[in-house]
């Protein structure tokens, strides 16, 4: 590295600078539809009724995931305060603690050479699809950071004995499970068959025998991570079914239980893609080199903590991009062996294309506003937000021209680290000019406010719009015009006050309610058109504005 520093002093200030491109201009916009409002929505609602057992989703109890990411969300805007930058402060801090988790781990897995545990920290803070989990509020980045440290406790009590690694293990596993149920179990899983598959002769360690304190972490494990879970049970049986079938079998194997059906080979796709350009150098050169150069150690992380991983979430029926989080640790640490193995002119050639590759994306976010212009492009981009990518290019063409560093490596991760920050400070302005195409509602609710209407009933037209309750601070009827993603999960309700909340357009029994809400002076906001045979709602208003593609009728 440029100065001479310990590797632990890079280590923090890479902390320091990645953490300051995910903190400023945090909350330059409002949470997006649908995964990032619904956890800020019922996180607010939890902090509104005090109830932190039944999770709330405008006003119906909601339990498609265990409730640990809606406590921390509660916690971080009761901490931060009520808005954007308080939902997505602590997943930005999880995020900042994935990274030293992984230069802990590089420790582990390279016999304590810190300068690649510290490549490994750079790489993996530097994976785009890292980045997004970071500023895209859902349980996954709490996930991965949880099964980072239970993975690290248990590996740290393999290395070296102590105890309080172990407890690491069973709470870091707790905590995972309260926070998505059994998937939580598969990176620490995999990272203790890993240990023990097919040991080389210099990596073998005496197996640690079973003793109390195995007991007493498995006990922690399930006073942490099933306490919620039996406490339901007991209120309502019923929850048995629901937790071990609709939200296990059947999400992993009914692609239409969610809406989030995708191709088996979604993955084999996006988990490169999100992963460049480091995704690209892991793959060339592990198929560029021999499989049986390669260390059995290395091998085993490559089939238990990418490949069976990456095997097992393509299998499932539901996938989303940031479902395949735990396979990315991995990643990380196989691309700095794999480059750690390269001469310095092979490393030289990587180094070259890699610049080559952040120079031409930081081109395109300079030239995009003359694109958006030009090309009729459905966002927009002011001609400002071309001057971060472009200060970007020059610091990133200067730093590497006049830094006198003879070895490779550190001028490579120097680039990136360059290249991140620039992509994070450019990404917050181009968020907030395009609130409503990146599915937020922010404006919306701002122009109820410039109308003063925000005390007037809220009508949502056969959309769920947490976004929208989130920044106005109380929740708006929902009219259900068909829409499957508005059927909720009433049966769990003691009784019929949802209906304060929700409004089925095709069922009679609800009429009186909408006919005495409409009397009430409400708003109305549609998402493009009402269907014909609803057209009789509209008299019911004077005028109306469009924003987008909303329409606000008051």
């Amino acid at each position: 590295m440029p100065l001479p520093l310990t590797s632990r002093t890079w280590l923090w200030l890479w902390l320091l600078v990645l953490g300051g491109g995910f903190f400023v201009g945090l909350g330059a916009w409002g949470p997006l539809e649908s995964s990032e409002a619904r956890y800020a929505e019922i996180g607010r609602e939890m902090l509104v009724t005090g109830d932190w057992l039944h999770p709330r989703l405008l006003g119906i109890q909601h339990f498609h995931k265990p409730p640990l990411t809606y406590w921390l969300t509660a916690a971080g805007l009761t901490i931060f305060g009520p808005h954007a930058a308080g939902v997505r402060i602590l997943p930005v801090l999880a995020v900042l603690l994935q990274v030293l988790l992984m230069y802990k781990l590089g420790e582990l897995l390279f016999k304590g050479d810190r300068a690649r545990a510290l490549a490994a920290a750079v790489v993996y803070g530097t994976l785009p699809v890292v980045l997004i989990s970071a500023l895209n509020v859902t349980t996954d980045a709490y996930l991965a950071t949880l099964e980072l440290a239970a993975a690290y406790g248990i590996l740290r009590y393999y290395a070296g004995g102590q105890i309080r690694w172990l407890y690491l293990f069973w709470v870091g596993l707790g905590l995972a499970f309260l926070t998505k149920g059994p998937v939580g179990f598969i990176l620490p899983l995999m990272a203790v068959i890993s240990h023990y598959f097919k040991q080389d002769a210099d990596q073998k360690q005496a197996r640690r025998p079973f003793t109390v304190h195995h007991a007493l972490g498995f006990g922690l494990f399930v006073l942490v991570g099933l306490s919620w879970y039996l406490y339901l049970i007991a209120e309502n049986p019923a929850f048995i079914r629901y937790f071990l079938f609709e939200h296990t079998v059947e999400r992993f194997a009914n692609p239409n239980t969610f809406g989030r059906a995708k191709p088996w080979w979604f993955y084999l796709v996006l988990a490169p893609a999100t992963s460049l350009p480091w995704s690209v150098a892991l793959v060339v050169l592990a198929v560029r080199t021999g499989w049986e150069s390669v260390p059995q150690l290395w091998r085993n992380v490559l089939i238990f903590w990418v490949l069976l991983p990456l095997f097992f979430f393509s299998l499932s029926s539901s996938k989303l991009l940031l479902y395949v989080l735990p396979i990315f640790p991995g990643m990380a640490l196989l691309t700095v062996y794999y480059l750690g193995r390269c001469t310095e002119a092979a490393l030289f050639r990587w180094y070259v294309g890699i610049v080559a590759f952040f120079g031409f994306l930081l081109a395109i976010l300079c030239l995009a506003p003359a694109f958006a212009g030009v090309l009729d492009l459905p966002f927009a981009l002011r001609p400002m937000a071309a001057a971060v990518p472009a200060a970007g290019v020059v610091v990133l063409v200067i730093t590497l021209t006049l830094w006198e560093q003879v070895r490779v490596a550190p001028r490579l991760l120097a680039a990136a680290v360059m290249f991140t920050l620039t992509l994070l400070l450019a990404a917050k302005p181009i968020l907030h000019q395009n609130e409503l195409a990146a599915n937020g509602t922010r404006p919306l609710a701002e122009l109820l406010r410039q109308r003063q209407l925000t005390q007037q009933p809220v009508l949502v037209y056969n959309e769920l719009l947490p976004s929208l309750a989130f920044e106005l601070g109380k929740i708006p009827v929902s009219l259900n015009d068909g829409n499957h993603n508005l059927n909720r999960e009433t049966q769990f309700e003691p009784n019929r006050r949802w209906q304060q909340n929700l409004i089925y357009l095709s069922d009679s029994t609800q009429r009186p309610a909408l006919d005495w809400m409409l009397q009430q002076r409400p708003v109305l906001i549609v998402k493009g058109e009402l269907n014909p045979e609803r057209q009789w709602l509209l008299p019911y208003f004077k005028q109306h504005e469009t924003l987008g593609k909303w329409t606000v009728w008051y």
